[in-house]
């Protein structure tokens, strides 16, 4: 609430009208034949390699989970597997141009979002840095167990062109990658996150691949976090939340999306960190949400792309492309991308595309049509890229045929290593000290964790008007002759979490604190009165009354790399946040497999009596979820110390 924004009843009582601007749909109109001269026999060639690699691993996924074995080796895989054959085309296309500094957040259903954008990534790589991250990786327990693998493919089985030229697909880079997915699918300690997170979570930050969640529109607020990480510590990039349509009807995703349109990045904020956050919230629409229908049945939209309108007058330069055609899923990303990283956004693209196969691979799609999946099939984007490749000569069919089995030959022998117990273990998560107990919490001390910058004030501690306040009192609470004093004559709770915080603040470059009601009002019961002439508005603000979001965004700016103090004013609004705090904030360091630090503290006060619904206590319901360090001063002492610890550590 600055008061450099007045609200002028002059202005805002008077008569006017909004008006919108046209939403495009489906507006990209170039042909194959454009294509070809846009781009090299190459990239057209990868583009397939990268669609075609996406579906036989998935396919491979259903056949493993509906006929108990691949290639007539057996194996019973009890974990999830939720499938995206059909929207290759999306995944491929959207990491085209996307570098290894762009992050994207997805979805239970994200595999071939992991993978293109992990070919994507081996593709930029130059080789020494590819080779480290392999090599350092979990200490190199991936690399060790591909080793071990008898018979697998190696850099000779490079794919040969008509054109005279070979397809670099960096093979040991590919096997890292498909293997890393596949064995943290299996639940293999040699999995991208030690098998911690499985099918649904899998993720492989090295690669620009952050979590995948398997709540409906779990990503959005994290990803809004990544990318307010980005602009305030002013890092490269941009970061795309991967989203079903039906997550469109979900409240942490309006929350994100509120979140991240905030006026104050384009007008508060100082030169040198303004501009738009630069998210990108890519709704994958498959027209499912399971078996519910958004379009018709569960939602009013109609097109999905409608809801930019309403959030800033920009629309959030919201569009429909269409997601079976990798080139218009290129152009598109392509497009947001230089608009975020010139400041304007956050951007929204409705992208169609399809399922071919079920919700999951139970199901027998009860709720839709045979010939709905038949008219889909007849439009599939590998097909239709693969008759495209050979009817302009770009490759003929014995050089994708030998493409195409060299890609089965990898999943093959990936399959395979990672069934074997020798190379390929599972976690003993029963023993004492086991991976689930030393990964629940880091249990660090970091000061900074960003030495290379000082952190940013506008005032010394030294001249602040509340510092010099709190100078004259008591820290004692009696005075020389031991008698109590007045508590105005004494540093109170309030005092104690407000010093600690200051002295925070200036040794850690990343720390933000936000939340309802921070900055120049001074939080509730004053914690924050003083920091507002001290911090620049990037390191303290006011967030939109949106406790998801704000806890939802702390755990995203977390794992991105920096610090975070968020506030929920009142212990009850915790009910508003459950999932951000039970199931993100609490499980991201151990489903990472100990790859993630969470360094955020959650704020609340409790029994201020202050009517029914602003003065419970749910401290012991937090303190039996595993993952939340819970901490509860009951003296100015305990407030500070216990406040300062919390700022310096990694949970």
């Amino acid at each position: 609430m600055p008061k450099s924004l007045p609200i002028l009843p002059e202005i805002v009582r008077r008569q006017s009208e909004i008006s919108f601007s046209p939403i495009p749909i489906n507006q990209y109109q170039r042909t194959f034949s454009d294509e070809v001269s846009r781009f090299t026999p190459l990239e057209l060639v990868g583009i397939y390699h990268d669609m075609f690699l996406i579906r036989a691993f998935e396919t491979m996924l259903s056949e493993i989970k509906l006929n108990g074995g691949y290639r007539g080796i057996e194996y019973n895989h009890r974990g999830p597997a939720h499938l995206s054959i059909g929207q290759e085309a999306m995944a491929v296309g959207q990491a085209f141009h996307l570098g290894v500094d762009d992050f994207i957040f997805g979805s239970h259903r994200s595999h071939g979002e992991i993978l293109a954008k992990g070919l994507s990534a081996i593709r930029k790589l130059d080789a020494d840095p590819l080779n480290e991250i392999m090599a350092e990786y979990l200490d190199g327990d991936i690399s060790n167990a591909l080793t071990k693998t008898k018979g697998r493919i190696g850099a000779n089985e490079e794919v040969q062109l008509n054109a005279g030229f070979e397809l670099p697909i960096k093979s040991q880079g590919v096997d890292f990658l498909v293997y890393g997915a596949l064995a943290e699918i299996f639940g293999k300690i040699t999995g991208f996150n030690r098998g911690m997170g499985g099918s649904m979570h899998a993720f492989f930050t090295p690669f620009g691949i952050y979590p995948n969640n398997a709540i409906v529109g779990g990503s959005a607020d994290l990803a809004t976090g990544a990318a307010l990480f980005k602009r305030v510590n002013r890092k490269s990039g941009i970061v795309i939340a991967n989203i079903g349509d039906a997550s469109a009807s979900c409240g942490p995703v309006w929350e994100a999306l509120c979140f991240a349109s905030m006026d104050q990045f384009t007008t508060l904020w100082d030169e040198a960190h303004q501009g738009g956050l630069p998210v990108l919230f890519n709704f994958v629409n498959n027209f499912y949400g399971m078996g519910g229908q958004p379009v018709g049945e569960t939602g009013g939209f109609q097109t999905l792309a409608r809801i930019g309108a309403g959030l800033n007058h920009e629309q959030l330069h919201a569009e429909r492309i269409d997601g079976l055609n990798p080139f218009a899923v290129i152009d598109a990303s392509k497009r947001k991308k230089e608009a975020l990283l010139d400041g304007k956004g956050p951007a929204l693209l409705d992208t169609i595309t399809y399922r071919i196969s079920g919700h999951s691979p139970s199901d027998a799609s009860s709720y839709r049509e045979k010939s709905e999946i038949e008219a889909w099939q007849k439009q599939d984007s590998l097909l239709t890229m693969r008759r495209n490749l050979l009817d302009f000569g770009i490759a003929n069919g014995s050089e994708l045929e030998n493409l195409e089995r060299v890609i089965n030959l990898r999943l093959l022998e990936c399959f395979k290593t990672a069934l074997e117990l020798e190379s390929s273990p599972r976690a003993n998560l029963h023993e004492v000290g086991n991976l689930l107990e030393r990964t629940m919490f880091s249990n660090q001390k970091v000061e900074s964790f960003d030495h290379s910058r000082l952190p940013e004030l506008i005032q010394s501690p030294n001249e602040n008007s509340r510092v010099k306040q709190l100078a004259s009192k008591s820290r004692s609470g009696v005075d020389l002759n031991g008698l109590i004093l007045p508590k105005s004559k004494c540093i109170g709770i309030r005092d104690a979490l407000f010093e600690a915080i200051l002295h925070r603040f200036t040794l850690d470059s990343t720390l933000i604190a936000y939340g309802e009601e921070n900055r120049d009002w001074g939080g509730a019961f004053a914690v924050y009165r003083g920091l507002t002439e001290l911090l620049p508005y990037h390191r303290l603000f006011n967030s939109p009354i949106a406790e998801a979001a704000i806890v939802g965004t702390a755990v995203g700016y977390a794992i991105s790399g920096g610090r975070a103090l968020v506030e929920l004013m009142y212990c009850d609004f915790l009910g508003r946040a459950g999932d951000e705090v039970f199931n993100q904030l609490a499980k991201w360091q151990s489903m990472s497999g100990g790859t993630l630090r969470m360094p955020v503290v959650v704020r609340v006060s409790v029994g201020s009596k202050y009517g029914a619904q602003h003065s419970q206590d749910w401290t012991a319901l937090c303190a039996h979820i595993p993952g939340l360090k819970v901490v509860f001063p009951a003296t100015p002492y305990d407030a500070k110390g216990l406040m300062n610890s919390a700022l310096s550590g990694t949970d």
